[in-house]
Protein backbone atom coordinates (compact mmCIF):
# COMPACT_ATOMS: atom_id res chain seq x y z
CA UNK A 1 0.00 0.00 0.00
CA UNK A 2 1.03 3.11 -0.30
CA UNK A 3 -0.19 6.91 -0.11
CA UNK A 4 0.72 10.22 -1.06
CA UNK A 5 2.87 12.67 1.23
CA UNK A 6 0.99 16.00 2.21
CA UNK A 7 1.38 19.02 0.34
CA UNK A 8 3.54 21.46 2.38
CA UNK A 9 2.46 24.77 3.62
CA UNK A 10 3.21 27.21 1.10
CA UNK A 11 6.58 28.96 0.82
CA UNK A 12 8.23 25.18 2.08
CA UNK A 13 7.86 22.49 -0.69
CA UNK A 14 5.21 22.18 -2.65
CA UNK A 15 6.38 18.43 -4.20
CA UNK A 16 5.17 15.50 -2.80
CA UNK A 17 6.50 12.13 -3.03
CA UNK A 18 5.27 8.44 -2.97
CA UNK A 19 6.70 6.99 0.72
CA UNK A 20 5.90 3.45 1.76
CA UNK A 21 3.08 2.92 4.58
CA UNK A 22 4.74 2.28 7.56
CA UNK A 23 5.25 -1.69 9.19
CA UNK A 24 2.18 -2.81 11.29
CA UNK A 25 3.91 -2.66 14.24
CA UNK A 26 4.85 1.19 14.51
CA UNK A 27 1.10 1.34 13.86
CA UNK A 28 0.22 -0.62 16.84
CA UNK A 29 2.88 1.65 18.72
CA UNK A 30 0.82 4.99 17.76
CA UNK A 31 -1.63 4.42 20.56
CA UNK A 32 1.33 4.46 22.96
CA UNK A 33 2.63 8.50 20.92
CA UNK A 34 4.84 6.80 18.71
CA UNK A 35 5.94 8.93 15.82
CA UNK A 36 8.26 7.37 13.36
CA UNK A 37 10.37 9.12 11.12
CA UNK A 38 9.34 10.66 7.38
CA UNK A 39 11.57 8.57 5.79
CA UNK A 40 11.45 9.31 2.21
CA UNK A 41 10.12 12.54 2.24
CA UNK A 42 12.16 16.04 2.54
CA UNK A 43 12.67 17.42 5.76
CA UNK A 44 10.69 20.62 6.34
CA UNK A 45 12.33 22.92 8.54
CA UNK A 46 15.67 21.49 8.15
CA UNK A 47 17.42 24.64 8.84
CA UNK A 48 15.62 24.34 12.32
CA UNK A 49 15.76 20.77 12.74
CA UNK A 50 19.90 21.08 12.67
CA UNK A 51 19.85 24.24 14.33
CA UNK A 52 16.87 24.56 16.37
CA UNK A 53 16.14 28.67 17.75
CA UNK A 54 15.98 29.40 20.88
CA UNK A 55 12.87 29.88 23.01
CA UNK A 56 11.59 34.18 23.36
CA UNK A 57 9.54 35.18 25.48
CA UNK A 58 5.97 35.21 24.29
CA UNK A 59 4.14 38.64 23.05
CA UNK A 60 2.21 38.78 25.90
CA UNK A 61 4.42 38.42 28.89
CA UNK A 62 6.55 41.18 27.04
CA UNK A 63 3.11 43.20 26.69
CA UNK A 64 2.80 42.35 30.39
CA UNK A 65 6.06 43.04 31.78
CA UNK A 66 5.72 46.92 29.46
CA UNK A 67 8.70 46.40 27.75
CA UNK A 68 9.23 47.45 23.94
CA UNK A 69 10.43 45.06 20.97
CA UNK A 70 14.53 46.50 21.80
CA UNK A 71 14.28 46.34 25.43
CA UNK A 72 12.43 42.57 25.36
CA UNK A 73 15.28 41.12 23.30
CA UNK A 74 17.99 43.10 25.50
CA UNK A 75 16.00 41.24 28.53
CA UNK A 76 16.06 38.06 26.38
CA UNK A 77 19.88 37.96 25.67
CA UNK A 78 20.94 39.47 29.74
CA UNK A 79 18.93 36.42 30.71
CA UNK A 80 20.82 34.10 29.16
CA UNK A 81 23.80 34.24 31.47
CA UNK A 82 22.49 36.13 33.92
CA UNK A 83 19.53 33.93 34.99
CA UNK A 84 22.20 31.09 35.47
CA UNK A 85 24.82 33.09 37.37
CA UNK A 86 21.58 34.22 39.38
CA UNK A 87 21.02 30.98 40.42
CA UNK A 88 24.49 29.76 40.50
CA UNK A 89 24.82 32.95 42.98
CA UNK A 90 22.01 30.97 45.32
CA UNK A 91 24.05 27.76 44.89
CA UNK A 92 27.33 29.40 45.96
CA UNK A 93 25.70 31.50 48.74
CA UNK A 94 24.10 27.99 49.95
CA UNK A 95 27.40 25.57 49.52
CA UNK A 96 29.97 28.26 51.55
CA UNK A 97 27.71 29.79 54.65
CA UNK A 98 29.49 27.76 57.74
CA UNK A 99 31.95 26.03 55.10
CA UNK A 100 34.43 25.21 57.77
CA UNK A 101 31.50 23.70 59.98
CA UNK A 102 31.28 21.02 61.92
CA UNK A 103 35.31 21.78 62.37
CA UNK A 104 35.68 17.71 62.57
CA UNK A 105 36.89 15.20 59.70
CA UNK A 106 33.37 13.71 58.90
CA UNK A 107 33.08 10.11 57.28
CA UNK A 108 35.79 9.49 54.15
CA UNK A 109 37.20 12.96 55.06
CA UNK A 110 39.35 10.69 57.09
CA UNK A 111 41.29 9.86 54.10
CA UNK A 112 41.26 12.24 51.25
CA UNK A 113 41.65 15.47 53.31
CA UNK A 114 45.29 14.06 54.06
CA UNK A 115 46.31 12.46 51.67
CA UNK A 116 45.70 15.85 49.35
CA UNK A 117 47.54 17.40 51.37
CA UNK A 118 50.25 15.02 50.61
CA UNK A 119 49.80 14.62 47.21
CA UNK A 120 49.91 18.53 46.88
CA UNK A 121 53.18 19.04 48.78
CA UNK A 122 55.06 16.10 48.57
CA UNK A 123 53.24 14.73 45.05
CA UNK A 124 52.43 11.57 46.46
CA UNK A 125 50.37 10.35 49.37
CA UNK A 126 51.74 9.12 52.83
CA UNK A 127 50.78 6.18 55.13
CA UNK A 128 49.48 8.77 57.79
CA UNK A 129 49.99 7.32 61.74
CA UNK A 130 46.43 6.61 63.34
CA UNK A 131 44.69 8.98 65.74
CA UNK A 132 46.26 11.80 63.55
CA UNK A 133 42.76 13.29 62.99
CA UNK A 134 42.68 15.44 66.57
CA UNK A 135 46.20 16.50 65.70
CA UNK A 136 45.35 17.89 62.60
CA UNK A 137 42.40 19.35 63.95
CA UNK A 138 43.64 21.17 67.33
CA UNK A 139 47.33 21.99 65.62
CA UNK A 140 48.05 21.73 61.91
CA UNK A 141 50.64 23.51 62.01
CA UNK A 142 53.00 20.60 64.04
CA UNK A 143 51.41 17.39 61.36
CA UNK A 144 54.56 16.33 59.47
CA UNK A 145 53.77 14.73 56.14
CA UNK A 146 55.15 11.30 56.35
CA UNK A 147 57.56 10.38 54.00
CA UNK A 148 56.52 6.51 53.91
CA UNK A 149 54.39 6.05 50.74
CA UNK A 150 50.55 5.09 51.47
CA UNK A 151 48.71 2.68 49.50
CA UNK A 152 45.49 4.17 48.17
CA UNK A 153 42.75 2.65 46.25
CA UNK A 154 41.62 5.72 43.90
CA UNK A 155 43.61 7.47 41.37
CA UNK A 156 44.89 11.27 42.27
CA UNK A 157 42.79 13.94 40.31
CA UNK A 158 40.33 14.20 43.06
CA UNK A 159 43.17 14.48 45.33
CA UNK A 160 45.02 17.41 43.69
CA UNK A 161 41.52 19.18 43.67
CA UNK A 162 41.15 19.17 47.26
CA UNK A 163 44.75 19.25 47.81
CA UNK A 164 44.54 22.91 45.82
CA UNK A 165 42.84 23.88 48.17
CA UNK A 166 43.88 23.22 51.18
CA UNK A 167 47.30 25.22 49.79
CA UNK A 168 45.03 28.29 49.43
CA UNK A 169 43.28 28.33 52.74
CA UNK A 170 45.54 25.86 54.88
CA UNK A 171 45.20 21.90 56.27
CA UNK A 172 41.36 22.70 57.79
CA UNK A 173 38.22 21.66 57.29
CA UNK A 174 37.05 25.10 55.17
CA UNK A 175 40.98 24.20 53.34
CA UNK A 176 39.79 20.61 52.81
CA UNK A 177 35.91 21.08 51.53
CA UNK A 178 36.74 24.48 49.41
CA UNK A 179 37.42 22.94 45.99
CA UNK A 180 34.56 20.57 46.64
CA UNK A 181 32.11 23.28 47.09
CA UNK A 182 33.17 25.54 44.20
CA UNK A 183 33.09 22.89 41.76
CA UNK A 184 29.80 22.44 43.59
CA UNK A 185 28.79 25.65 42.36
CA UNK A 186 30.25 26.01 38.96
CA UNK A 187 27.73 22.46 37.99
CA UNK A 188 24.83 24.27 38.93
CA UNK A 189 25.93 27.24 36.27
CA UNK A 190 27.32 24.54 34.16
CA UNK A 191 23.43 22.74 34.04
CA UNK A 192 21.83 26.08 33.27
CA UNK A 193 23.68 26.39 30.74
CA UNK A 194 23.52 22.98 29.16
CA UNK A 195 19.57 22.61 30.16
CA UNK A 196 19.37 26.10 28.24
CA UNK A 197 20.92 24.37 25.03
CA UNK A 198 18.94 20.89 25.35
CA UNK A 199 15.97 22.47 25.89
CA UNK A 200 16.33 25.82 23.99
CA UNK A 201 14.82 27.48 26.51
CA UNK A 202 16.12 29.49 28.99
CA UNK A 203 13.18 29.17 31.89
CA UNK A 204 13.68 25.32 31.50
CA UNK A 205 17.78 25.38 32.03
CA UNK A 206 17.38 27.66 35.14
CA UNK A 207 14.79 25.05 36.56
CA UNK A 208 17.11 22.63 36.43
CA UNK A 209 20.02 24.53 37.64
CA UNK A 210 17.62 25.53 40.60
CA UNK A 211 16.74 21.89 41.10
CA UNK A 212 20.80 20.95 41.46
CA UNK A 213 20.96 24.04 43.68
CA UNK A 214 18.05 22.52 46.41
CA UNK A 215 18.86 18.87 46.12
CA UNK A 216 20.50 17.48 49.44
CA UNK A 217 22.55 14.84 47.98
CA UNK A 218 24.79 17.57 45.49
CA UNK A 219 24.81 19.92 48.87
CA UNK A 220 25.93 17.56 51.34
CA UNK A 221 28.57 16.08 48.77
CA UNK A 222 29.41 20.25 47.89
CA UNK A 223 30.80 20.58 51.41
CA UNK A 224 32.40 17.51 52.08
CA UNK A 225 36.09 16.84 50.98
CA UNK A 226 35.08 13.57 49.18
CA UNK A 227 35.72 12.50 45.43
CA UNK A 228 32.26 11.75 43.79
CA UNK A 229 31.46 15.39 43.64
CA UNK A 230 34.97 15.94 41.89
CA UNK A 231 33.51 12.83 39.90
CA UNK A 232 30.29 14.76 39.19
CA UNK A 233 31.83 17.72 37.82
CA UNK A 234 34.36 16.29 35.49
CA UNK A 235 31.43 13.98 34.14
CA UNK A 236 28.94 16.93 33.73
CA UNK A 237 31.89 18.84 32.39
CA UNK A 238 32.33 16.37 29.70
CA UNK A 239 28.08 16.26 28.31
CA UNK A 240 28.45 19.76 28.04
CA UNK A 241 31.24 19.57 26.04
CA UNK A 242 29.59 17.09 24.26
CA UNK A 243 26.69 19.19 23.57
CA UNK A 244 28.29 21.90 22.53
CA UNK A 245 30.05 19.77 19.83
CA UNK A 246 26.65 18.44 18.81
CA UNK A 247 25.72 22.00 18.24
CA UNK A 248 28.90 23.32 16.17
CA UNK A 249 28.54 19.94 14.10
CA UNK A 250 24.88 20.64 13.42
CA UNK A 251 25.34 24.30 12.22
CA UNK A 252 28.63 23.15 10.17
CA UNK A 253 25.98 20.41 7.96
CA UNK A 254 23.79 23.50 7.93
CA UNK A 255 26.50 26.08 6.37
CA UNK A 256 27.25 23.42 3.17
CA UNK A 257 23.70 22.27 2.53
CA UNK A 258 22.29 24.39 -0.22
CA UNK A 259 19.50 26.49 -0.49
CA UNK A 260 16.33 27.16 -2.90
CA UNK A 261 15.38 30.27 -4.45
CA UNK A 262 13.16 31.13 -1.86
CA UNK A 263 16.21 31.21 1.23
CA UNK A 264 14.99 27.89 2.44
CA UNK A 265 17.82 25.09 3.76
CA UNK A 266 17.37 21.61 1.23
CA UNK A 267 18.62 18.49 2.33
CA UNK A 268 20.87 16.82 0.02
CA UNK A 269 22.26 13.22 0.41
CA UNK A 270 25.97 13.72 -1.03
CA UNK A 271 26.77 16.55 1.10
CA UNK A 272 25.44 15.12 4.08
CA UNK A 273 27.46 11.77 3.53
CA UNK A 274 30.70 13.22 2.62
CA UNK A 275 31.31 16.38 4.14
CA UNK A 276 34.05 16.43 6.31
CA UNK A 277 33.29 18.18 9.66
CA UNK A 278 36.99 19.25 10.00
CA UNK A 279 38.67 19.84 13.76
CA UNK A 280 35.98 19.45 16.44
CA UNK A 281 37.61 21.52 19.61
CA UNK A 282 34.89 20.90 21.85
CA UNK A 283 34.81 16.87 21.07
CA UNK A 284 39.05 16.95 22.27
CA UNK A 285 37.60 19.07 25.41
CA UNK A 286 35.41 16.08 26.04
CA UNK A 287 38.19 13.60 25.87
CA UNK A 288 39.89 15.72 28.02
CA UNK A 289 37.13 15.86 30.77
CA UNK A 290 36.69 12.13 30.64
CA UNK A 291 40.11 11.45 31.47
CA UNK A 292 40.16 14.11 34.39
CA UNK A 293 36.62 11.60 35.49
CA UNK A 294 38.48 8.34 35.17
CA UNK A 295 41.78 10.21 36.66
CA UNK A 296 39.18 10.68 40.03
CA UNK A 297 37.47 7.49 40.33
CA UNK A 298 37.69 4.50 37.90
CA UNK A 299 33.83 4.62 37.55
CA UNK A 300 34.55 7.52 35.15
CA UNK A 301 35.25 4.65 32.51
CA UNK A 302 31.86 3.38 32.13
CA UNK A 303 31.08 6.79 31.48
CA UNK A 304 33.36 7.24 28.41
CA UNK A 305 32.15 4.33 27.15
CA UNK A 306 28.24 5.68 27.11
CA UNK A 307 29.30 8.94 25.98
CA UNK A 308 31.69 7.80 23.15
CA UNK A 309 28.87 5.82 21.73
CA UNK A 310 26.37 8.60 22.42
CA UNK A 311 28.04 11.23 20.42
CA UNK A 312 28.71 8.81 17.60
CA UNK A 313 24.63 8.45 17.31
CA UNK A 314 24.24 11.64 17.59
CA UNK A 315 26.43 12.25 14.37
CA UNK A 316 24.24 9.61 12.83
CA UNK A 317 21.23 12.31 13.44
CA UNK A 318 23.18 14.72 11.89
CA UNK A 319 23.95 13.54 8.62
CA UNK A 320 20.31 12.17 8.51
CA UNK A 321 18.82 15.06 9.25
CA UNK A 322 21.01 16.77 6.13
CA UNK A 323 19.72 14.04 4.07
CA UNK A 324 22.28 11.15 3.90
CA UNK A 325 20.32 7.99 2.95
CA UNK A 326 23.10 5.94 4.57
CA UNK A 327 23.81 7.80 7.64
CA UNK A 328 25.12 4.84 9.40
CA UNK A 329 27.89 4.15 6.87
CA UNK A 330 28.66 7.43 6.45
CA UNK A 331 29.71 8.25 10.26
CA UNK A 332 31.60 4.71 9.50
CA UNK A 333 33.61 6.20 7.19
CA UNK A 334 33.73 9.80 8.46
CA UNK A 335 33.85 10.14 11.90
CA UNK A 336 33.84 6.94 14.15
CA UNK A 337 38.05 7.16 14.13
CA UNK A 338 38.14 10.68 14.44
CA UNK A 339 35.87 10.50 17.43
CA UNK A 340 37.78 7.38 18.52
CA UNK A 341 41.14 9.82 17.98
CA UNK A 342 39.39 12.63 19.86
CA UNK A 343 38.15 10.93 23.17
CA UNK A 344 40.27 7.73 23.95
CA UNK A 345 43.97 8.86 23.45
CA UNK A 346 43.24 12.30 24.89
CA UNK A 347 41.78 10.39 27.60
CA UNK A 348 44.37 8.28 28.12
CA UNK A 349 47.00 10.84 27.89
CA UNK A 350 44.75 13.07 30.51
CA UNK A 351 44.54 10.09 32.63
CA UNK A 352 48.76 9.58 32.96
CA UNK A 353 49.23 13.07 33.55
CA UNK A 354 47.57 13.14 36.76
CA UNK A 355 50.52 11.15 38.00
CA UNK A 356 52.90 13.18 37.49
CA UNK A 357 53.54 13.21 41.16
CA UNK A 358 53.47 9.89 41.82
CA UNK A 359 56.06 9.67 37.94
CA UNK A 360 58.64 11.95 38.86
CA UNK A 361 59.27 11.60 43.05
CA UNK A 362 60.40 7.74 42.71
CA UNK A 363 58.44 7.71 45.72
CA UNK A 364 55.03 6.30 45.56
CA UNK A 365 53.75 3.25 46.76
CA UNK A 366 54.89 0.32 43.94
CA UNK A 367 56.75 2.99 42.37
CA UNK A 368 59.99 0.81 42.06
CA UNK A 369 58.01 -2.20 41.51
CA UNK A 370 59.23 -2.99 38.54
CA UNK A 371 63.04 -2.00 38.97
CA UNK A 372 62.68 -4.64 41.85
CA UNK A 373 61.37 -7.39 39.13
CA UNK A 374 64.08 -6.74 36.71
CA UNK A 375 66.46 -7.44 39.86
CA UNK A 376 65.10 -10.77 40.18
CA UNK A 377 67.24 -13.68 38.95
CA UNK A 378 64.48 -14.10 35.53
CA UNK A 379 64.68 -10.79 35.25
CA UNK A 380 61.20 -8.26 34.26
CA UNK A 381 59.12 -11.35 32.29
CA UNK A 382 57.94 -11.02 29.12
CA UNK A 383 56.37 -6.98 29.14
CA UNK A 384 60.54 -6.11 30.18
CA UNK A 385 60.63 -4.51 27.30
CA UNK A 386 57.83 -1.59 28.20
CA UNK A 387 59.32 1.61 30.46
CA UNK A 388 59.56 0.45 34.25
CA UNK A 389 57.50 3.62 35.28
CA UNK A 390 54.51 1.92 33.46
CA UNK A 391 54.91 -1.40 34.44
CA UNK A 392 55.12 -0.22 37.92
CA UNK A 393 51.56 1.86 37.36
CA UNK A 394 49.90 -0.93 35.83
CA UNK A 395 50.76 -3.07 38.25
CA UNK A 396 49.81 -0.76 41.04
CA UNK A 397 46.20 -0.26 38.65
CA UNK A 398 45.76 -4.33 38.70
CA UNK A 399 46.58 -4.50 42.74
CA UNK A 400 43.99 -1.38 42.77
CA UNK A 401 41.28 -3.00 40.51
CA UNK A 402 41.30 -6.34 42.51
CA UNK A 403 40.73 -4.46 45.96
CA UNK A 404 37.44 -2.81 44.51
CA UNK A 405 36.40 -5.74 43.34
CA UNK A 406 36.97 -7.62 46.39
CA UNK A 407 35.39 -4.68 48.69
CA UNK A 408 32.65 -7.05 50.51
CA UNK A 409 33.17 -6.06 53.61
CA UNK A 410 29.52 -5.43 55.70
CA UNK A 411 28.96 -1.57 56.68
CA UNK A 412 26.27 0.38 57.83
CA UNK A 413 25.28 2.36 55.91
CA UNK A 414 25.80 0.07 52.12
CA UNK A 415 22.71 0.01 49.98
CA UNK A 416 21.79 -1.64 47.01
CA UNK A 417 21.80 0.69 43.84
CA UNK A 418 18.02 -0.40 43.46
CA UNK A 419 17.09 1.71 46.60
CA UNK A 420 18.93 4.51 45.50
CA UNK A 421 16.28 6.25 43.20
CA UNK A 422 13.80 6.37 46.34
CA UNK A 423 16.77 6.97 49.07
CA UNK A 424 16.48 3.63 50.65
CA UNK A 425 19.30 4.36 52.67
CA UNK A 426 21.46 7.31 52.92
CA UNK A 427 24.75 7.81 54.73
CA UNK A 428 24.93 9.52 57.54
CA UNK A 429 28.48 10.81 57.49
CA UNK A 430 28.34 12.85 61.04
CA UNK A 431 25.89 12.44 64.00
CA UNK A 432 26.14 13.71 67.79
CA UNK A 433 23.99 14.63 70.67
CA UNK A 434 24.47 17.75 72.45
CA UNK A 435 22.81 18.09 75.77
CA UNK A 436 20.82 21.10 76.55
CA UNK A 437 21.92 24.25 76.62
CA UNK A 438 25.50 23.34 74.65
CA UNK A 439 27.08 23.51 71.44
CA UNK A 440 23.36 25.04 70.37
CA UNK A 441 21.00 22.78 71.26
CA UNK A 442 18.35 24.90 72.88
CA UNK A 443 18.12 24.63 76.81
CA UNK A 444 14.53 24.30 76.70
CA UNK A 445 14.83 20.79 74.30
CA UNK A 446 14.41 18.71 77.59
CA UNK A 447 16.57 16.15 76.01
CA UNK A 448 19.88 15.89 73.66
CA UNK A 449 19.65 17.77 70.27
CA UNK A 450 20.27 15.56 67.61
CA UNK A 451 22.97 17.00 65.37
CA UNK A 452 23.83 15.27 61.49
CA UNK A 453 24.80 15.20 58.10
CA UNK A 454 22.84 13.05 56.19
CA UNK A 455 23.68 12.39 52.66
CA UNK A 456 20.31 12.27 51.70
CA UNK A 457 19.08 13.60 48.41
CA UNK A 458 15.87 16.50 48.99
CA UNK A 459 13.21 13.63 49.21
CA UNK A 460 10.40 14.71 46.78
CA UNK A 461 12.65 15.83 44.01
CA UNK A 462 13.70 12.35 43.69
CA UNK A 463 10.28 10.80 44.14
CA UNK A 464 9.73 13.24 41.24
CA UNK A 465 12.48 11.83 39.52
CA UNK A 466 11.25 8.68 39.40
CA UNK A 467 8.15 9.72 37.38
CA UNK A 468 10.27 12.21 35.50
CA UNK A 469 12.21 8.75 34.04
CA UNK A 470 9.54 7.17 33.11
CA UNK A 471 8.78 10.02 30.85
CA UNK A 472 12.19 10.39 29.53
CA UNK A 473 12.24 7.03 28.44
CA UNK A 474 8.75 7.55 26.69
CA UNK A 475 9.80 10.36 25.20
CA UNK A 476 12.81 9.04 23.89
CA UNK A 477 11.38 5.49 22.83
CA UNK A 478 8.15 6.98 21.03
CA UNK A 479 8.80 10.37 19.91
CA UNK A 480 12.45 9.73 19.37
CA UNK A 481 13.58 12.78 21.57
CA UNK A 482 16.82 12.99 21.51
CA UNK A 483 17.17 15.21 24.41
CA UNK A 484 15.45 12.73 26.51
CA UNK A 485 17.61 9.88 24.98
CA UNK A 486 20.88 12.05 26.08
CA UNK A 487 19.13 12.39 29.85
CA UNK A 488 18.50 8.98 29.80
CA UNK A 489 22.07 7.68 28.74
CA UNK A 490 24.18 9.86 31.35
CA UNK A 491 21.74 8.45 33.87
CA UNK A 492 22.31 5.06 32.98
CA UNK A 493 26.24 5.63 32.78
CA UNK A 494 26.25 6.37 36.48
CA UNK A 495 23.85 3.97 37.60
CA UNK A 496 23.45 0.99 35.86
CA UNK A 497 27.41 -0.26 36.47
CA UNK A 498 27.39 -0.72 39.90
CA UNK A 499 24.36 -3.37 39.55
CA UNK A 500 27.09 -5.22 38.00
CA UNK A 501 28.97 -5.01 41.57
CA UNK A 502 25.71 -6.05 43.19
CA UNK A 503 28.48 -8.34 46.02
CA UNK A 504 30.54 -4.93 46.29
CA UNK A 505 30.05 -2.77 49.50
CA UNK A 506 28.66 0.37 47.81
CA UNK A 507 26.90 3.46 49.22
CA UNK A 508 24.02 5.73 48.07
CA UNK A 509 26.22 8.78 47.73
CA UNK A 510 27.86 7.67 44.62
CA UNK A 511 24.59 8.43 42.77
CA UNK A 512 25.31 12.30 42.96
CA UNK A 513 27.49 11.70 39.92
CA UNK A 514 23.83 11.11 37.92
CA UNK A 515 22.02 13.91 40.28
CA UNK A 516 22.30 17.07 37.48
CA UNK A 517 20.25 14.40 34.95
CA UNK A 518 17.73 13.86 37.26
CA UNK A 519 17.34 17.06 37.65
CA UNK A 520 17.26 17.83 33.65
CA UNK A 521 14.80 14.87 33.33
CA UNK A 522 12.00 16.78 35.97
CA UNK A 523 12.81 20.06 34.18
CA UNK A 524 11.80 18.21 30.61
CA UNK A 525 8.47 16.86 32.66
CA UNK A 526 7.65 20.35 33.96
CA UNK A 527 7.85 21.40 30.56
CA UNK A 528 5.82 19.07 29.27
CA UNK A 529 3.02 19.70 32.09
CA UNK A 530 3.07 23.47 31.82
CA UNK A 531 2.65 22.47 28.13
CA UNK A 532 3.93 22.60 24.41
CA UNK A 533 4.09 25.75 22.37
CA UNK A 534 0.52 26.20 20.92
CA UNK A 535 -2.09 24.88 23.64
CA UNK A 536 -4.57 26.87 25.26
CA UNK A 537 -4.26 29.87 27.77
CA UNK A 538 -6.76 27.61 30.15
CA UNK A 539 -4.05 24.76 29.58
CA UNK A 540 -0.76 26.94 30.02
CA UNK A 541 -2.31 28.27 33.34
CA UNK A 542 -2.85 24.87 34.87
CA UNK A 543 -0.33 23.72 33.79
CA UNK A 544 2.12 26.58 35.11
CA UNK A 545 -0.22 26.38 38.29
CA UNK A 546 0.31 22.89 38.97
CA UNK A 547 4.61 22.96 37.35
CA UNK A 548 4.45 26.13 40.21
CA UNK A 549 3.28 23.45 42.91
CA UNK A 550 5.95 21.46 42.67
CA UNK A 551 8.81 23.42 42.63
CA UNK A 552 7.81 24.90 45.12
CA UNK A 553 7.77 21.75 47.00
CA UNK A 554 10.83 21.00 46.05
CA UNK A 555 12.53 23.98 47.18
CA UNK A 556 10.01 23.67 50.89
CA UNK A 557 11.32 20.20 51.34
CA UNK A 558 15.25 21.27 50.78
CA UNK A 559 14.48 23.96 53.21
CA UNK A 560 12.98 21.37 55.69
CA UNK A 561 15.80 18.98 55.62
CA UNK A 562 18.55 21.83 55.92
CA UNK A 563 19.16 21.18 59.79
CA UNK A 564 19.92 17.46 58.47
CA UNK A 565 22.19 18.85 55.82
CA UNK A 566 24.28 21.52 57.70
CA UNK A 567 24.32 19.13 61.40
CA UNK A 568 22.61 22.01 63.01
CA UNK A 569 21.29 20.79 66.35
CA UNK A 570 17.94 20.74 66.54
CA UNK A 571 15.41 19.09 69.23
CA UNK A 572 15.43 14.61 69.13
CA UNK A 573 11.74 15.03 68.51
CA UNK A 574 12.39 17.44 65.46
CA UNK A 575 15.27 15.25 64.06
CA UNK A 576 12.49 11.99 64.40
CA UNK A 577 9.98 14.01 62.37
CA UNK A 578 12.77 14.06 59.91
CA UNK A 579 13.24 10.57 59.15
CA UNK A 580 10.33 9.22 56.96
CA UNK A 581 12.13 6.17 56.40
CA UNK A 582 13.09 3.60 58.78
CA UNK A 583 16.29 2.52 57.10
CA UNK A 584 16.98 6.69 57.42
CA UNK A 585 17.85 6.13 61.02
Amino acid sequence: MTRTAPEAPEGQHSMAKTVAEPPSWQLRLRRFGYRPPATGTLSLGTRDRLDPPYTRPSPRVVALLGLGPAAADRLWRLAAWGGPLLVAAVAGVLRFWNLGKPHAVIFDETYYAKDSWALINQGYEGAWPKDIDKTILTDPGSVLIPTDPGYVVHPPMGKWVIGLGEKMFGFEPFGWRFMVALLGTLSVLMLCRIGRRLFRSTFLGCLAGLLLAVDGLHFVMSRTALLDQVLMFFVLAAFGCMVLDRDRTRRRLAAALPEDGEGVLRPDAEIAETLRLGLRPWRIATGVMLGLAAATKWNGLYVMVAFGLMTVLWDVGARRTAGAVRPYLAVVKKDVLPAFVSVVPVALVTYLATWTGWLVTDKGYFRDWAAKQDALPNGGGTWSWLPEWLRSLWHYETEVYSFHVGLTSPHTYESNPWSWIVLGRPVSYFYESPAPGTAGCPASAGEKCAQEILALGTPLLWWAACFALVYVLWRWAFRRDWRAGAIACAVAAGWVPWFLYQERTIFLFYAVVFVPYLCLAVAMMIGAIIGPKGVTERRRTFGAVAAGCLVLLIVWNFIYFWPIYTATPIPMDQWRARMWLDTWV
